[in-house]
This record gives structure tokens, sequence and C-alpha cells, in this order.
């Protein structure tokens, strides 16, 4: 009889290699979802939200310049915000968008970048819609405050939901003040380093009655009473399955049997939940869903969501709940971090509701991209003008952008040098806001 050509630990080694081919198989990571489980109408709004990220960071950067203006080569700090890889010049992916970005030249060469009229224009009605929204993004503020453990959050954190809850700019430094009746700013010591938090000044019974509950049993804060105390509720969530998704008749009775469990509502205390039980499951399937409630656009960044994880009693393992659940949730994994939908706000890929700040968004949206033939940009010198292809395709990459109160990572040396960037000789800024005001009159 032949001998095993093998030895032992080989087999050893090749069973173990098997065994962990077969758990990678099996992974429960988005990007192994089965096409089945993807929703295309909601990876077309990602892409459109990935693109209006990068313009409204830009847009908030010149707002934050003295004069609305800045280099081009000053923007080279900001290319991992923007996340335009390289070799993309950002002068090109600035000028893709020539009804909201203008560039020219100073007398001494330098490329500089503004906004147009119209995009000064739509930075007044954003202005006036962020206040018109206050009240609202405050007691959604208030809201989260409330279903926090210790009734306070980090303002480092919160700042994380600043766009998503139509908080303005200036937030941390002014707006956070305006509402002494609902919170107020504290200091406090994460173990090692002092923090700002901001903390809960008055329980408001009338908030704290979740959207579904609102949705479902009609109840609204006039016809509630200061006497309302937050328990267990039992209220299915609506449900929204892929239309090409025919596992959900093999799943129904589970579906059934999450949908009739009663869990605790998210504005009760979670302290006494075990983690892990069926209850604390269904409770954060309920939490996720409230804050998603409150963006404006009923999407968020999944790492969001996890940065709360001790502050409102979630699961460790936040994504294994909401792929779990694709009929309240949907996960997408397009961009470098995935994005969670609430399924019951989109049809198709638009909302169903829209609020004035989305309806500002989708303004802008429609001046972003150019598509004709070549343009020209004028410039302040005599040199050469700068000539622009059309549908350059810069606005196809990944895009997360991070808030601007973030310290900024700034870059070394540069792999990829812009030619119109070498010159580093600069004009008084007063002194090229003056040659800039002449050119936009001229």
């Amino acid at each position: 009889m032949l001998k095993d050509p093998i030895n032992p630990s080989a087999k050893k080694l090749i069973g173990a290699s098997i065994l962990f081919r077969r758990w990678m198989t099996t992974s429960k990571r988005v990007q192994d979802r089965s096409k089945q489980k993807r929703v295309n109408d909601l990876e077309v709004a990602t892409e459109k939200w990935k693109i209006l990220s990068k313009i409204l960071f830009l847009i908030e950067l010149l707002k934050q310049q003295s004069e609305m203006i800045i280099p081009v080569r000053s923007l080279e700090n900001y290319r991992k915000q923007i996340n335009l890889p390289k070799p993309h010049r950002i002068s090109d992916f600035i000028r893709k968008t020539p009804k909201l970005f203008e560039l020219y030249k100073d007398r001494k060469g330098v490329l500089w970048c503004g906004l147009t009229e119209r995009a000064e224009e739509l930075l007044e009605e954003e202005q006036r819609v962020l206040e018109q929204h206050s009240d609202k993004a405050a007691e959604h503020v208030t809201r989260l405050l409330m279903m926090s453990v210790d009734k306070r959050l980090p303002l480092e954190k919160i700042a994380h939901f600043r766009r998503d809850f139509g908080l303005p700019m200036d937030f941390r430094a002014n707006w956070v003040h305006q509402y002494p009746q609902h919170f107020r700013v504290v200091k406090s010591f994460d173990g090692i380093n002092q923090v700002e938090c901001l903390e809960l000044v008055n329980w408001n019974p009338n908030w704290a009655i979740t959207e579904l509950q609102k949705k479902v049993t009609g109840v609204t804060e006039s016809t509630t009473t200061n006497l309302h105390i937050p328990g267990m509720l039992s209220l299915p969530f609506p449900l929204k399955f892929p239309s090409n998704y025919k596992r959900v008749y093999r799943y129904s009775e589970k579906i059934q049997d999450f949908q009739k469990r009663a869990y605790l509502s998210p504005y009760a205390d979670a302290r006494g939940l075990k983690a892990g039980s069926l209850e604390f499951d269904k409770r954060a399937v309920a939490v996720m869903h409230e804050i998603l409630c409150f963006t404006i656009e009923k999407r968020l960044v999944t790492d969001h969501l996890t940065h709360f994880r001790w502050e409102i009693v979630m699961p460790q393992k936040l994504m294994r709940i909401l792929l779990k659940h694709i009929g309240i949730f949907y996960v997408s994994e397009r961009g470098k971090r995935f994005s969670v939908f609430l399924n019951e706000a989109y049809e198709g890929a638009e909302l169903i509701e829209k609020c004035p700040l989305v309806l500002w968004r989708e303004k802008v949206m429609r001046l972003v991209g150019y598509r004709g033939r070549k343009k020209k940009f004028e410039i302040l010198s005599d040199m050469s003008d700068v000539e622009v292809e059309g549908d350059i395709g810069l606005m196809q990459s990944d895009s997360e952008v991070e808030d601007l109160d973030v310290q900024l990572e700034q870059h070394g040396s540069m792999d990829y040098e812009d030619p119109l960037l070498v010159d580093n000789s600069e004009m008084d800024v007063e002194e090229i806001a003056c040659e800039y005001r002449n050119f936009k009159n001229s």
C-alpha cells in the first residue's frame, strides 16, 4: 500500500485552510451580500449624496474665508476631506461646476477659487432655511439627549450629525446657547481629557414619543399629557423589501415573530437590558429607526451611529442588526464608509417627504456638473486661457466628507504637481478681494 505523501502537519494546514475558506464564504460582510438584496435606486441616491457632499464641503470652506475666496493650491490641504484621488487636479474638479465656482488668476499668476453670484444667493437662501429649521433641529437634539443614559452627549460626537440634523456651521459656538430651556454646555472628563458635552436641562414628556408611535397610533404632542412615561412598546415596523428579494417568504415566520415582540421605548432607561437578548436587539432597531427619522434625508453614515454605542446602549455589532433587518434598513456599501437608509422614507431614489433643506440641496445639485463642450475661463492676467474638458468624470470617486470642525490632516510632499499651482507668490487677501470684485463686476 502506498503511503500518503502528505505528512500529518500538512494535512492540518490544508484542513485549516478549507475551514478558513468556508468561513470566508459565509461571511456576513456587506460586500458579500447577494445581488438580490441590493436596491439600485438607493445606490443611485448614495451616488448623488457623494457628489453633493464634495460640493457642500467646498462651499462651506469658502464661506469660512474672510472674502470667500481661497488659493487653489491651498485646497491641496483638504484633498483628504474632498476625497479627490490623485492624479486628478483640484482645479479640474472645481471647473466641473462652473455655475457654483469661479476660477481666475491674479496679477502674479496665482490661481484662486471663489463663489459665483448664484452660489452666494444660494448661501443666503440656506441661511434663511436653517433659521426656519432651527427649532425642529433643537427638538431632535433634545430628543437625542433624552435617549442617552446620562442625558448628556459630547459635542464632538454631535458634530458628526451636523449636516444630517440640519445644524448651522456655528452650532458649537453659538447655536447650542440659543436654547437654554432645552440643553446647556458643560465640561466633563473622559478619564484623561476634559471634553465639552451637551446636557439635557428639561425632560419633555411630549417628546418622549417615537415617530413610529405618532404614525401608527396617531398620537401627537397636543394629545399627550405631562404624565406620559415611556415604557414597553409593541408596534410593528414598516417593511419594504427589494422587489427581487424572494427569501422574504422563507423567513416570513421569523419576521412575524420579530414584529410582534414587545420592546423598550428608546426614551426609557435601558441599562437593565441584557446585551444580545432579543429585547435588547429590538430596542436597538427602534433607536436606529428613531434617529434616522430625525435626519433630514433619512440616511446616515453607519460610523456616525456607532459613535453613540455606549451613551445610547447600542449593540457592539451594530452592522449585524442593520443587515439582518433589510426590510427596515438598507445599507449601501458604495464609498469608503457605509450608509444606512430608512426604507419606508423612500420611493425609488427619491425621498417621499422633503423638508426645505432637502429642496435647497436639490437646487445645488441641479447646478452641479458640466456636460457641454469646452469652456474658457476668464483670468486676470495676460496668460493664456485655461480650457476645460466637459464630463471629465472627477465626481465619481468615493466620498465621505469630514466635518470642518474636525482638525484637518496636513499632507506632506505632493506626488503630483499641478502646473498652475507652481508659483508660490500670493497677493494680499484684501488686494486680491478687490480685484475679485472688479473681475465679477466687469
